[in-house]
């Protein structure tokens, strides 16, 4: 049923068996991080709710190719792209369900970053998760179920995405495309459980200066002279960085990785990531306290944050790097 899901195994089982039985929940939420797999396996429900085949879901028959084509007039998915989800969209998806389904067997309400609803949203969905509507299911997506509403999180069933085994993405990776090893065990590396961006990078063919190991190299010494930088270079930087704003999720998942690597070095050697960097690492860490490193770690993830939420890249990275120079 979910056989397209990558190394998935408990949330797919559960979710087959619930099907199976006819004790699917109206609402479920599914938790876990970027790039593991939630909404391919909310379209896979909302497709097996609705598929007219004997095998659901085939997708093939038509409502399945509406579905997978974002076509289907009873599968309402809201993604917010980072901005908040106000009360007043919630009641725009209240006021469909008021209405009868327009073909579908089963309608399905998917609800992208649902973290991001606003207090008053949340209060107003739980009211329909109360009492929901005959046929309707509501499926949330999170990346920080913690930043939920206790409330909305007890009226659903909880399905937990693992991060995907470095081994199933190496395998993926093989699978897409004409990839070399050291390419390959580097994206690998440097994904940390996101198949989606581990092929996203796989797929950048100007990718391979930044992740071989002339350019991790200067990364780390980039990143571990910032203090002594004036403020020309840090700004010339950021600006390096905003030239590539296509894969700049790549590059900020590279400098945290970076950043972890000198921590771990004088932690738990063995579990570095860039382990044909462990000599350089070991140099390097020499003069970095880790609580700047920690600190530096978190910047970067405010950055990411603030560019999710559509905020002005070119100064969210400078400020980043001003920022990270002054910890």
């Amino acid at each position: 049923m979910f056989d397209d899901l990558i190394d998935q195994n408990p949330p797919v089982q559960i979710l087959n068996t619930l099907v199976s039985r006819g004790s699917l929940p109206h609402a479920l939420l599914f938790s876990g991080g970027t790039g593991v797999g939630k909404r391919q396996a909310a379209l896979a429900l909302a497709m097996t709710l609705n598929c007219e085949s004997e095998k659901r879901p085939c997708g093939v028959c038509r409502p399945c190719k509406k579905i997978k084509a974002a076509s289907h007039p009873d599968i309402i998915e809201e993604t917010p792209a980072g901005k908040p989800i106000k009360i007043s969209r919630i009641r725009d998806i209240i006021q469909i369900l008021s209405k009868k389904p327009n073909e579908a067997k089963n309608r399905v309400i998917i609800i992208n970053d649902a973290d991001l609803m606003t207090p008053e949203g949340g209060n107003a969905l739980l009211k329909v998760l109360e009492e929901p509507p005959d046929r309707s299911y509501f499926i949330l997506l999170t990346t920080q179920k913690g930043s939920m509403l206790k409330t909305i999180v007890s009226r659903c069933q909880t399905l937990y995405f693992q991060p995907v085994s470095k081994s199933a993405i190496l395998s993926q990776l093989h699978r897409h495309g004409d990839i070399s090893e050291e390419k390959a065990e580097m994206i690998a590396q440097i994904a940390d459980g996101n198949l989606s961006l581990a092929l996203k990078m796989a797929s950048q063919e100007d990718l391979d200066p930044t992740i071989l190991s002339g350019g991790r190299i200067d990364l780390l010494k980039s990143l571990v002279s910032l203090k002594e930088c004036s403020t020309g270079y840090l700004l010339s930087m950021a600006r390096d960085l905003f030239k590539n704003k296509d894969r700049i999720a790549g590059l900020l998942t590279l400098m945290k990785t970076c950043l972890r690597d000198l921590i771990v070095i004088q932690l738990a050697p063995e579990k570095v990531i860039n382990r044909d960097l462990t000599e350089t690492l070991a140099h390097l860490c020499e003069s970095q306290p880790i609580d700047t490193l920690l600190k530096r770690i978190d910047l970067i993830h405010t950055a990411e944050r603030a560019i999710q939420s559509n905020a002005n890249l070119r100064l969210t990275l400078e400020v980043m790097i001003i920022r990270m120079s002054r910890v």
